[in-house]
């Protein structure tokens, strides 16, 4: 028996040119109503311009395929040559937005090429019927409440009401205009000619929306880690592919594990001294991507050695036990008390131990001055998140400018002794466990001498018990069980019978301890508060030496953010016009509450102090800073002809505020603090 073959008669899938599908003169594609408003951002469009461009400089075998369109055919009472737009509409919107980006480039260039702007405009403009009493019209069609704003921009039709218009078409459109010089647009307009999709069009019977689904919400989404893994492959032969998987990135995954994607984040803030984002954003592929462009295969090869260099080391700090040295393989089993927020600082420290350029006693000291710092800020109730950046640029500049930049965010003696008095003790048996010089602390129990929960007939003394202690006396006591002078570490058989007993009979089993500073506890006649906090001094003293504070002058104020670790969000986060506090400018207080009022002070004060800087940057990123109003938006005028455009989004304006800081080598001077508000967004 012999079964046909049946051809599908509601989906037709094609394979196409992006550029050459979208030139066709046939083709006019609507926006439905059901559609959402055009969301992307200028984060979005820099990656589609770097993408396109990238692409552009390969060989001309080289395409770029940017996913599939999935539309239908127009009912009846419409143009039936029209595309109605199911899916694909926020990746056809920014490009047609590129388009007319060059366009009006080329237009506006007396040098420009009228045979060039011709092809430009055939993707932009609808081919007129004969008879028709129409205006020009777009390609694109966004439904009416769009339809207006959208055709002003890519026909450069503005009226003077739209000068100060908001809208993601103008700032995408401004964006890609800032971005592109007349002579590159032949460059652009070469890689956008080697974009590709698949054209799915739907028949009447087709179910649109079932279709949709599938495309969009079926399987499970690529990891960073899987999305760096096909990148990093992608373009190679079948040989290559197999060398560079054999040789570089299956030993990764083996040093690795299941935290692969966690190295790859701890890399590139390594390698970068940025935060790199996790949730939501794709930002380690994004900021792998940024870090390396697409490679040949020899540049390949030498990147993907440092690679697997690195995961080597990484491996260490995952496993300490693997560390040939014992006084190591401790300091790193210490250091992973606090988690793996240090790793980036860490496996650089580690990796250039194993290659040579750092002795064993300065890799031990790196790993004590962590400790202490991680140690310190917890005990003093500061948070210890986004600080391994700034230390991982810190050590960029030296040894001698990690330990400085250490010691400056690290609680001074006088702040840790007052909070070890009073506050819970964080890690108790790791703390416990050095102050007593001791190992194997996995086999030792936490001792509450005076219990966190006390019967009623629990003495201290041996003469009065718990229920006749006056409330002051008993609120007195629970406000210091969990503190550093109450706490000590036990044998499990002593733990076990020293359990819900009194102190005087806890005192016998104390002695019976082999670690030092619970046998001590035995010496003490009566467990009161005045005992505990005696025993908090003397323990304290020894904190102080086992996580010392490296020397240094001044401490930096612990509620500050230095500004290349500020927070970069997507868009306008509802609370973003009192993000900020204040910011500190080499030393001055600016009463600067968003980072729109950031980055145009930051502009202004600049190009007073040090224009040269500025110039350079906004040369090598296309902006903000032109010598023209060229296109609708929101501008500040800095001289007679000079201008500062305004119409950024928060991400993209912090961005520039960090990268003109840096030009100006000025960046480490700078501090955010942030509101109330800044810290809950």
């Amino acid at each position: 028996m012999v079964t046909a073959l049946v051809t599908a008669t509601n989906v037709d899938a094609t394979a196409v040119n992006t550029i050459a599908w979208l030139s066709a003169p046939e083709t006019t594609i609507v926006v439905p109503v059901y559609q959402r408003q055009y969301r992307w951002d200028i984060g979005g469009c820099e990656q589609l311009l770097g993408d396109i461009r990238a692409v552009s400089d390969l060989h001309d075998r080289h395409t770029h395929f940017i996913g599939s369109i999935l539309s239908t055919a127009a009912d009846d009472e419409t143009d039936d040559s029209e595309l109605v737009l199911i899916d694909g509409q926020q990746r056809i919107t920014t490009l047609m937005l590129l388009v007319a980006a060059l366009h009006h480039t080329v237009s506006a260039d007396p040098d420009g090429d009228p045979a060039l702007a011709a092809e430009l405009e055939r993707v932009l403009v609808r081919r007129q019927l004969p008879g028709s009493t129409d205006a020009t019209r777009t390609k694109l069609r966004p439904h009416r409440a769009w339809a207006q704003v959208f055709e002003s921009v890519v026909l450069d039709r503005r009226s003077p009401d739209d000068v100060s218009r908001e809208s993601r078409f103008d700032d995408n459109y401004a964006f890609f205009r800032s971005q592109v010089r007349p002579d590159e647009v032949p460059r652009i307009w070469r890689g956008l000619q080697k974009l590709e999709h698949v054209a799915i069009t739907l028949g009447a019977d087709a179910n649109a929306q079932q279709i949709f689904e599938s495309l969009n919400s079926t399987g499970e989404p690529l990891r960073d880690h899987e999305l760096i893994h096909n990148y990093v492959l992608m373009g190679l032969s079948h040989t290559e592919q197999s060398e560079v998987e054999d040789d570089y990135w299956l030993p990764i995954e083996q040093n690795t594990g299941e935290q692969i994607a966690s190295f790859w984040r701890h890399y590139l803030v390594m390698k970068t001294g940025r935060e790199v984002a996790v949730a939501g954003e794709r930002g380690v592929y994004d900021a792998f991507r940024q870090q390396f462009p697409r490679l040949d295969l020899d540049t390949l090869r030498t990147h993907a050695a440092e690679w697997r260099a690195y995961s080597e080391a990484y491996r260490v700090l995952l496993m300490p036990a693997d560390a040939p040295d014992a006084d190591v393989a401790r300091q790193l089993t210490y250091l992973n008390t606090f988690g793996r927020g240090m790793y980036p600082l860490v496996m650089r420290a580690y990796h250039d131990h194993s290659e040579g350029t750092v002795s064993r006693d300065e890799l031990i000291a790196v790993l004590e001055h962590v400790q202490s710092l991680l140690l310190r800020r917890t005990v003093s109730g500061l948070g210890n998140e986004r600080l391994v950046a700034r230390l991982c640029r810190a050590r960029d500049d030296g040894p001698e400018s990690l330990v400085l930049a250490i010691a400056r965010i690290t609680p001074s003696d006088e702040r840790v002794r007052v909070a070890l008095k009073y506050s819970e003790l964080p890690h108790p048996a790791y703390v416990l466990g050095r102050i007593a010089g001791v190992d194997g602390i996995d086999e030792l129990d936490l001792e509450h001498i005076f219990p966190v929960a006390p019967a009623d007939s629990w003495t201290g003394d041996g003469v009065r018990e718990w229920a006749d202690y006056s409330d002051d006396e008993q609120n007195s006591h629970r406000a210091l069980a969990q503190t550093l002078g109450n706490l000590a570490l036990l044998e499990q058989p002593l733990f076990e019978r020293a359990l819900d007993k009194s102190f005087p009979e806890k005192r016998a089993l104390y002695a019976q301890s082999a670690v030092p500073t619970t046998a001590d506890v035995a010496a003490t006649p009566s467990w009161t508060t005045a005992a505990i906090a005696d025993r908090t001094v003397r323990l304290t003293d020894v904190f102080l030496r086992v996580w010392a504070r490296p020397r240094t002058v001044g401490i930096d104020d612990d509620g500050l953010t230095p500004v290349l670790d500020a927070v970069k969000r997507r868009g306008w986060p509802r609370g973003w016009e009192r993000e900020f506090e204040y910011v500190e400018y080499r030393g001055e207080h600016w009463e600067v509450y968003d980072v729109k009022y950031l980055f145009n002070r930051i502009f202004r004060r600049l190009w007073a102090d040090s224009r040269e800087a500025v110039v350079a940057f906004s040369a090598r990123r296309g902006g903000p800073i032109y010598e023209a109003q060229a296109w609708n938006g929101h501008w500040d005028q800095l001289d007679e002809a000079n201008y500062l455009y305004m119409g950024w989004d928060s991400k993209y304006m912090l961005t520039a505020v960090q990268g003109v800081l840096e030009e100006a080598g000025i960046a480490a001077e700078v501090f955010v603090k942030y509101s109330y508000f800044g810290a809950v967004m």
